[in-house]
């Protein structure tokens, strides 16, 4: 079935607005979270993973619990939204949109559940390893990293690129309403913008903001989508013919 046989079946875009402009608050949320991580200042008299963990060993048990909880929720929310990118592909390529469906659905399963929340439970072991005995509190922590981070990381990771490729994919090949060069409105390139960050002094909101470099990539999606989404419903690509 090509594009001319799938009228019926254009983008619902009030649906698609409301998505992203949920996907625009659990992003925030999760955001929230990741600079309620971030925000400190390492210790430049130490190097390695031993440096990179120092920022964390001043951090109040409080906020690595709602830095965790944020995520935990705010995450599948972030993933759910995601299926308005879907909607925008489903009616030009059925298998852009099903490669694009797996990726949410990793996500959706990793993300918070696999990744974050872990991530945050390997910071408190190492907080409180240290304060109980700093002599084997690194390697004990970065054990607990690889039994119960390292999985979850790989299987998002995975799922992370499907849903990239995906996405870069049907933008750029115009299987979407939106000008193909709307590609740049996807996750990994806000994510890289933020990461420049990193080419500046240190400094806590430095660190907090480069902390919540997913988080701002999926704003960065979210917010590009929505403000083009008049335009786009007013004057849509075709798209491929035989997608």
């Amino acid at each position: 079935m090509n594009n001319k046989d799938r009228s019926f079946e254009m983008p619902d875009w009030p649906r698609i607005r409301h998505l992203l402009k949920l996907g625009i608050a659990a992003a925030l949320m999760v955001l929230v979270g990741d600079m309620l991580l971030g925000w400190g200042m390492h210790d430049a008299s130490k190097g390695g993973m031993e440096g990179f963990l120092s920022a964390y060993l001043d951090l109040p048990d409080s906020r690595i619990f709602w830095s965790a909880f944020l995520g935990l929720v705010g995450i599948p929310l972030e993933a759910l939204c995601y299926f308005a990118v879907r909607r925008l592909i489903k009616p030009y390529s059925e298998k852009y949109a099903h490669l694009y469906r797996s990726g949410i659905l990793g996500i959706l399963a990793f993300g918070g559940c696999g990744v974050h929340v872990p991530c945050l439970a390997s910071v408190f072991f190492y907080k409180h390893m240290m304060a109980a005995g700093p002599d084997t509190a690194l390697e004990l922590s970065i054990r607990f990293g690889l039994y119960f981070l390292l999985p979850g990381m790989i299987l998002f990771f995975i799922f992370w690129v499907v849903h990239h490729i995906a996405h870069i994919g049907a933008f750029a090949k115009g299987l979407t309403p939106y000008p193909k060069w709307c590609w740049i409105f996807c996750p990994a390139v806000g994510m890289a913008l933020t990461m420049l960050l990193k080419l500046l002094p240190e400094t806590a909101l430095r660190n907090a903001v480069t902390a919540g470099w997913i988080s701002i990539g999926s704003l960065w999606m979210f917010i590009g989508l929505l403000i083009l989404s008049r335009k786009a419903e007013e004057k849509p690509e075709k798209g491929a013919e035989n997608a």
